[in-house]
């Protein structure tokens, strides 16, 4: 692990829900222009974005992360797709992911865990979701956007029964590798 690498910390996602974003992408991309679609193995729930880490701020915040390996996995709801940005060519294209009180307690935790490594604290409210497509291409689109919000709409109910430590490779595809993984309990 080298200095120059960036990382996040975020929920990994069954496989049959990735089965389905997957399955939604394909559709997508016959409707609406954008200029990066994640690979099905890199679909997640962001909890943390961490940037460029030196070494011994990562080795603190894998030791500070074991915290949540005390709390009990649960379930929560995702799916329901959700823009960021311009509301007729929105930079982000996005599958819900429901905030029940026990993935705020989750996010709260590892932005605890994250803080006591020396990590700055998020200011901006948590919006949990899945990135299913970014940087619109300009291009022109078969439906509008808020007719293909109400086409896909679908939720699949989420068991969140751990978190992992993310390294990223920008040149690969995948391009992120689980360095850390912490079970909560219960989380199988």
């Amino acid at each position: 692990m080298s200095s120059s690498s960036h990382y996040f910390i975020a929920i990994p996602l069954p496989e049959l829900l990735r089965e389905q974003l997957s399955n939604w992408q394909d559709e997508l991309r016959t409707k609406v222009s954008y200029k990066q679609w994640p690979h099905k193995q890199d679909l997640h729930i962001t909890l943390k974005f961490l940037g460029a880490v030196a070494d011994n701020k990562l080795d603190a915040l894998q030791k500070e992360l074991k915290r949540v390996e005390h709390i009990n996995g649960f379930s929560t709801f995702a799916g329901q797709l959700g823009t960021f940005g311009n509301y007729q060519q929105p930079r982000v294209l996005w599958a819900g992911v429901e905030p029940s009180s026990d993935l705020l307690h989750l996010y709260e935790l590892v932005e605890s865990c994250a803080a006591n490594a020396g990590f700055q604290i998020e200011r901006r409210p948590y919006r949990p979701h899945i990135t299913l497509a970014k940087k619109w291409a300009n291009d022109s689109i078969v439906e509008s956007i808020e007719v293909i919000k109400q086409k896909f709409s679908e939720k699949q109910v989420l068991y969140v029964g751990e978190i992992a430590l993310y390294e990223i490779h920008p040149t690969r595809n995948p391009k992120y590798n689980a360095i850390s993984r912490y079970r909560l309990r219960g989380g199988g």
